[in-house]
């Protein structure tokens, strides 16, 4: 991991992959709760933790440096947010075709994978869930489409993701829920936020 000041008044963690975001997102989190750390924002990405909001940069590098996160074990506790999930998505033969599996396959494969919101982006509430092996990565599509509706269940590359609102997006459609996952009257808006454990169970 590497610490490097982003403006007067932010720093960006360079981390070697998405369990070292995690843990240091977790770490980072916990330190701050703990009056250790004073940060405005923490904000981890797909390999990067941004520290925003930082009055002095160089003692809080300083902090960080003699730090060691827990690791992702250590997150285990997290909350977990089951989605009830229709398993009807244009895109699951594709899916399927990629991984060498039959439609059934692949939804027997959501249904018992354990993800987690490793960051959120795209749209307010859309959360980017890892939890799939990476030989399981799946293409975009050549041609975003114009509308995919709210609540469609998605991959792409590494991911899954539930588009909260209505909007383009080229991620292979596997599914669809109801459950909300963007309110701007709930607090926090978001239903699903980094470290956050997500089930796309059955419906």
């Amino acid at each position: 991991m590497r610490i490097r000041p982003v403006g007067a008044h932010a720093l960006l963690l360079d981390c070697d992959g998405p369990e070292q975001v995690e843990a240091w997102r977790a770490e980072l989190w916990r330190r701050r709760a703990a009056g250790e750390l004073s940060a405005v924002e923490i904000v981890p990405a797909a390999a990067t933790v941004l520290v925003d909001g930082v009055p002095d940069l160089a003692a809080a590098a300083a902090r960080i440096a003699g730090w060691t996160p827990e690791g992702v074990a250590a997150t285990t506790g997290a909350a977990e947010v089951r989605v009830p999930t229709v398993y009807d998505g244009a895109d699951l033969p594709a899916v399927a075709e990629h991984w060498g599996v039959d439609v059934p396959g692949v939804v027997e494969r959501l249904r018992r994978t354990e993800f987690r919101v490793a960051f959120c982006g795209f749209a307010p509430g859309f959360a980017y869930l890892t939890g799939l092996p990476a030989e399981l990565a799946v293409p975009r599509l050549a041609t975003p489409r114009t509308r995919v509706p709210a609540g469609s269940v998605a991959l792409a590359g590494p991911y899954a993701g539930i588009y909260p609102t209505a909007s383009p997006g080229g991620w292979l459609l596997v599914g669809r829920t109801d459950l909300v996952l963007f309110d701007v009257h709930a607090d926090p808006p978001a239903r699903l936020t980094p470290g956050t454990r997500v089930r796309l169970a059955g419906a």
